[in-house]
């Protein structure tokens, strides 16, 4: 991919953002490990190998990407009045995300206890917030979503995702999404956004299909948009049409894989918007994904837009 291909189209003149983000946001204590602890095992004691305290959450830390990616970034979410809710603000306002439309609430911001296995960098989250700074319908104000270019939804707080995505349809914007677990409003979160993007264990468990590619064809005769799921460091599926669109992953050293999951979808909302083809979409959200896996943390392993250009350049191919 050439720097100019990725550098995409020009703004829209009648649009004041390229992406308005509605979700979560999270302030993560998080530990490195030299193991998986399990209990009644060698190692259900293990002492911490370092400690650190950063920002992220599955909105926040996509809206950051996209803004590292060169995008014009709105946030519409809820912070709370405690010290992790300022360190939010701060961190996002600083990386040149809009926040005239955050909410701020009396209680404890959301925050997250996350453990890292140093040999593989996988992690496991456990998470906690306040129920007063859950993200309500009528917080999100339809002037916003319609003067975006596309509006991107996260599953924490269903009821206002379903309203910005329907917002979003009836004002002709795309709507994308992060959904990562199945409740009883899940299908209808997957039926109000125009391009649903799947968490791989989410997709069988809403069709009944465990081979992706079937479930993704059964998900078709309900839902008409580009259908994508993610699958971790095997890349990535899309459905656009009848036509299936496969790309593999690229092969890192994972140090910490806290986020890729946003940085993918901040590199598929880059592509789209730019214009690409969409096995160029996947390729490019596998590469930014796979960059965000080489370093610790959220926010702090989003990378730039000259970083993904630069390691897609230099990366073997796919395997």
């Amino acid at each position: 991919m050439s720097t100019k291909q990725t550098g995409g189209r020009p703004p829209e003149p009648s649009k004041k953002w390229d992406v308005v983000g509605v979700g979560a946001n999270s302030v993560d204590y998080v530990y490195r490990l030299p193991d998986s602890p399990r209990a009644d095992s060698p190692t259900a004691k293990l002492r911490i190998a370092s400690h650190t305290v950063s920002c992220g959450g599955q909105m926040a830390t996509a809206l950051a990407a996209c803004a590292a990616l060169g995008l014009r970034t709105a946030y519409i979410g809820a912070v709370g009045t405690d010290d992790n809710g300022r360190r939010i603000r701060q961190e996002l306002g600083g990386r040149g995300i809009d926040l005239s439309h955050l909410v701020t609430r009396e209680g404890h911001n959301q925050f997250a206890v996350i453990t890292v296995d140093e040999r593989s960098g996988e992690r496991v989250v456990l998470w906690d917030r306040d129920d007063r700074l859950m993200l309500q319908p009528e917080d999100i104000p339809a002037g916003v979503i319609a003067s975006a270019r596309l509006v991107h939804v996260d599953d924490v707080d269903e009821e206002a995702a379903i309203r910005a995505a329907t917002l979003a349809r009836k004002a002709g914007v795309p709507a994308t999404s992060d959904l990562d677990r199945v409740t009883n409003r899940t299908a209808d979160l997957v039926a109000a956004v125009s391009i649903p993007i799947f968490a791989e264990h989410v997709l069988p468990a809403i069709t009944g299909e465990a081979d992706h590619e079937r479930a993704l064809f059964k998900l078709r005769r309900t839902h008409a948009g580009m259908l994508c799921v993610t699958l971790g460091p095997r890349g990535s599926m899309m459905l656009v049409g009848d036509r299936l669109f496969v790309e593999a992953g690229f092969a890192v050293k994972a140090v910490d894989t806290t986020g890729a999951g946003d940085v993918f979808r901040a590199g598929f909302i880059h592509g789209l918007l730019s214009g690409h083809a969409p096995a160029e979409i996947l390729r490019f959200a596998n590469a930014a994904a796979a960059l965000s896996c080489t370093r610790p943390g959220a926010l702090h392993g989003v990378p730039a837009l000259a970083e993904v250009v630069a390691f897609m350049a230099a990366a073997p191919a796919p395997r």
